[in-house]
């Protein structure tokens, strides 16, 4: 029997999801004393422009609402990419390290520059460079991790009679 991918799916988008929103809103918090408001607000900046800064928690919920769809559907590209591709089920840690290196580029390089966000530079700063191994060490993998363990196939066992 063949079990729907759903559940795996948003349970590796969510887990990666929240992992990374803990660690925008920690870091920007105790380093530059940005509120988790104003991190939430800037991920809605994508869709809304400057616009975002003045809607308020209205903003900040459609950031956070954003944040997660985003991470979601990069899960489910994984696991839809891992059927075809063994190898990301298999060697799932170098696979999800792969994906993170992938999910940080099309954010950056794509997703960001056609957005209506402010537009950013990238730089060696402190927050650039965590940003970077976040989600090439800890997004990417949690992904491909939590999907290998949830979205296993189940194997049949030998009737023994």
């Amino acid at each position: 029997m063949k079990r729907s991918p759903l559940v795996p799916v948003l349970a590796a988008g969510a887990l990666s999801a929240t992992i990374d929103i803990v660690y925008a809103c920690s870091f920007h918090f105790f380093n530059s004393g940005v509120p988790p408001l104003r991190i939430l607000q800037t991920i809605a900046s994508g869709l809304l422009g400057t616009a975002s800064f003045d809607g308020g928690a209205a903003s900040g919920a459609l950031g956070f609402a954003a944040h997660y769809f985003i991470l979601i559907v990069a899960a489910g590209i994984y696991y839809a990419a891992s059927r075809r591709w063994r190898f990301l089920v298999e060697r799932a840690f170098v696979g999800g390290v792969v994906f993170g290196v992938g999910i940080w580029l099309t954010m950056n390089f794509v997703v960001l520059p056609l957005s209506a966000a402010p537009p950013f530079k990238l730089s060696w700063s402190l927050g650039s460079v965590t940003n970077a191994l976040v989600h090439w060490f800890v997004l990417g993998p949690v992904i491909a991790l939590t999907l290998e363990r949830l979205a296993r196939t189940p194997v049949p066992h030998e009737m023994h009679e």
